[in-house]
């Protein structure tokens, strides 16, 4: 076979398994997940990742390719070449009769996937080979077809990709959680006066990896009115909780002549179209965790697609959270930042769907989040959805020049460090909002799945940047 050729030679599993008619002589590549054999006949299963379901692939003792087959274990590469008919087998609609079989890479015993069914946790030390089992593969499947829905959203819509930085000087949301980035001598930095002299390093100042693309999103959102930013964000905030990574995904879209009233409904828009997204293009890989990771899950997404959003102030939740009777483990009083155990009790007990919670105090939120006109909250919106809690936050940002530079004194911000983001106001201003949602959060939400570790590829987590 002509090696230029090959590419159209191959055809995908997902393909022939959909096919109506026999496709006669067809030729295939991918891994064995099971190799089953007797005397006279070998069952090889076939996946080459574009779908959850294997190919059958049945090598006659007649067949050339039976010594071939004989030899083979799980975990095995191989191409086939044979005959597609119609298959007697329960559950699958085709199988291939092999006449070739080709050999690209051996396995033995020692591959760590023979069984079935291994623990989540196994499987998360042994990264580079877990995308062969079902539960990951149909978690990566969704994944790319997910983030292809992102695009499509605000690609429909006029808005503008925008790449923001990796590298910053600026930390977004004012944590100081970023992991730095030099080329100083990490054992002995040129100081000054016993402080490290930054003006030395790489970049001639102090910089880390971003934790969020806003900033530099809301500049562009002053030249082309509708932008969003997707790309990875980084905190190093030492935590092993099953909802925190050290690198992640954020998705920021970011709107001028917008106010919080419709940040949140592109927000609703937003989810919805996601949502809507999963239910019509990743049907096999939802019913497999329907069926083993999460038994309500698809009934709970369709639910949230034909679901009104409901919307309530934050002084509002507190109330109700403060009148429900309900012992929580964190107590409720007004200024305390909602806890996962509030909000879910909010979007589940008292509202019964996706919720959004406004006007959240002035002191718990960010420096550029607008202040209202009480003087005691910002203009700040969390959508709360039942399971997970907030999966979207964001807000009005201040367009006020005057205010913008007493807020950021008030958090210990020097105006002069941002003086670039202040210059937004200061020629061609308008109101402006915008959101943030954490892709890996959305992930866990329709998939079922209870730990970002996996629905990552490479979770990088404290003390774990192995693969």
């Amino acid at each position: 076979m002509d090696r230029s050729d090959w590419r159209q030679d191959r055809r995908r599993v997902k393909h022939l398994l959909q096919e109506e008619q026999s496709q006669g002589e067809v030729f295939v590549q991918g891994w064995l997940r099971t190799v089953r054999r007797s005397k006279e006949v070998a069952f090889l299963a076939l996946n080459d990742g574009s779908c959850l379901d294997n190919l059958q692939i049945v090598v006659g003792e007649g067949s050339s390719a039976f010594a071939v087959a004989s030899q083979l274990g799980t975990g095995a590469c191989v191409g086939v070449r044979g005959e597609m008919v119609a298959s007697p087998g329960e559950g699958q609609s085709w199988e291939v009769q092999a006449e070739q079989v080709i050999v690209y890479g051996e396995t033995d015993d020692r591959f760590p996937l023979q069984k079935k069914r291994h623990g989540f946790e196994f499987l998360r030390s042994i990264a580079h080979l877990r995308p062969r089992t079902n539960a990951f593969g149909a978690v990566f499947r969704m994944r790319s077809s997910i983030a292809h829905a992102v695009h499509c959203f605000f690609q429909q819509r006029g808005f503008i990709y925008v790449h923001t930085p990796i590298i910053t000087a600026n930390d977004c949301e004012g944590a100081g959680e970023m992991f730095r980035v030099t080329t100083l001598n990490p054992e002995n930095p040129p100081r000054v006066d016993g402080r490290i002299a930054w003006h030395d390093d790489f970049f001639g100042s102090k910089t880390g990896l971003t934790v969020s693309g806003q900033l530099q999103a809301e500049l562009f959102a002053t030249a082309f009115t509708d932008v969003y930013t997707f790309g990875p964000t980084f905190r190093a905030e030492n935590s092993n909780t099953s909802r925190h990574a050290s690198e992640f995904w954020m998705i920021e879209p970011e709107v001028a002549f917008a106010d919080l009233a419709v940040n949140c409904q592109l927000a609703e828009d937003f989810f919805r179209f996601m949502v809507e997204h999963a239910l019509e293009h990743c049907q096999e890989d939802l019913a497999f965790f329907n069926k083993f990771i999460d038994k309500g899950l698809i009934a709970r997404l369709e639910k949230v697609v034909g679901t009104a959003f409901q919307s309530m102030s934050y002084t509002e939740a507190i109330e109700r959270l403060q009148k429900s009777g309900q012992n929580f483990d964190f107590p409720v009083e007004w200024g305390c930042d909602l806890q996962s155990e509030h909000e879910r009790y909010l979007t589940e007990q008292i509202v019964g769907g996706p919720l959004f919670v406004t006007d959240y105090p002035e002191g718990i939120k960010a420096f550029y989040m607008r202040s209202n006109d009480d003087g005691q909250t910002v203009a700040a919106m969390d959508l709360l959805v039942p399971k997970v809690g907030e999966i979207i936050g964001g807000s009005q940002r201040e367009e006020r020049l005057d205010m913008l530079q007493h807020k950021m004194r008030s958090f210990d911000i020097l105006p002069e460090s941002l003086d670039w983001y202040l210059d937004t106001r200061r020629w061609g201003n308008c109101p402006h909002a915008g959101f943030g949602l954490g892709f890996e959060r959305f992930l866990m939400y329709v998939t079922g799945r209870e730990n970002v570790r996996d629905v990552i590829p490479f979770p990088r987590t404290p003390g774990n940047a192995r693969f």
